[in-house]
């Protein structure tokens, strides 16, 4: 059985629209998730490690005024189109469109003010919550009145994560969520001892800016060849990797498969990622600093975290070798991701 509690979270300042954050908590026996209707935000996943103690292995923040504060997409639902579009511009049925430059000289998650930055209405479930906006014509550059469901549902040791999405105008769309993990307790300082693997024999290299090349490289004999178990801080010191910030080629089907695997042998967490896209980005907090102090005020430094966003692979809008990032009116978007947790 799984329990859905609602309660209010926060006020958003009279700057950004005002309206009430609310923050609703799913939970199982074996797992509790904290989401927010900001952004679809994972702001808590507690889950069980051998020893049958909870730890939370999401960071984010304690308060609403972390999140309204400059972070690294926290736990966020990110879109209308997660990645990087090249120079934020692309080209739908002879149109040119131009979005806002928020990563260098390109478009990232979305824009200036992305689906991670927007209070989405929210109708509880028997067992989770389904989150809903409509992203008007325009918004970010983007075209088309596009309607979103979000919807997220716990069942023992899996969340299961539903995208949804219908079009008025042909528009690019590719939606993920960034939730950055650390398998032993959010807070802890690196990644390094954690096992990954990743079922893609081929990734995509990209240039200085992060973009793809357009070449599907294979990942044999690479550094990128995570289809075994790694263990990531000896695999970024043997092949002297700064970490992972890449796309990795899953292979094309509709169906829901296994797709990656995290493990973080001394508490015995693991972490399996099923879903039905086409690519995975592996992200291993490069970024971090430890500037940002998240919950219990504690720092977070680079690589305290990985992320593993499904999703369609980056640019795609672009390239047109990649798989297909447009949707259509009278087409639905919908896609599904699960997070399987369990110990051992």
């Amino acid at each position: 059985m799984t329990e859905v509690k609602r309660e209010v979270f926060g006020q958003m300042p009279q700057a950004e629209g005002g309206g009430v954050v609310e923050k609703f908590v799913l939970k199982s026996d074996s797992m509790k998730v904290e989401i927010l209707s900001l952004g679809c935000i994972i702001a808590a996943l507690e889950t069980k490690g051998r020893d049958g103690e909870f730890s939370d292995v999401v960071l984010g923040f304690d308060t609403l005024e972390g999140y309204m504060r400059e972070h690294p997409y926290f736990g966020a639902t990110v879109g209308r189109v997660a990645n990087r579009i090249a120079k934020g511009r692309f080209t739908v049925d002879g149109k040119e469109y131009q979005l806002f430059l928020n990563n260098g000289p390109n478009s990232l998650h979305g824009g200036a003010r992305g689906f991670d930055k927007v209070l989405w209405s929210p109708q509880v479930l028997p067992n989770g919550v389904c989150f809903f906006r409509l992203s008007p014509d325009g918004e970010e550059g983007y075209p088309g009145d596009l309607k979103v469901w979000v919807t997220y549902t716990l069942s023992g040791g899996e969340l299961a994560i539903n995208y949804r999405a219908q079009t008025s105008k042909t528009t690019p769309i590719n939606l993920t969520n960034h939730a950055y993990f650390n398998l032993a307790g959010q807070g802890s300082q690196d990644i390094y001892n954690h096992e990954i693997s990743i079922e893609a024999d081929s990734y995509l290299p990209v240039d200085e800016t992060k973009i793809p090349t357009g070449e599907v490289a294979a990942v044999q004999g690479t550094s990128f060849d995570l289809r075994q178990p790694v263990e990531l801080g000896k695999h970024l010191q043997k092949f002297h990797l700064d970490g992972f910030d890449h796309n990795f080629c899953l292979q094309q089907a509709q169906a829901r498969r296994l797709v990656a695997r995290a493990r973080h042998p001394p508490t015995g967490r693991a972490m399996e990622v099923h879903t039905t896209q086409p690519g995975i980005q592996f992200y291993t907090g490069n970024n971090l600093d430890g500037s940002l102090r998240g919950k219990g005020a504690v720092a977070y430094p680079k690589h305290s975290a990985f992320c593993l966003e499904t999703q369609n692979w980056p640019d795609a809008v672009n390239k047109p070798h990649f798989p297909s990032a447009l949707l259509r009116p009278g087409e639905e978007y919908n896609h599904t991701t699960w997070l399987v947790f369990n110990a051992a």
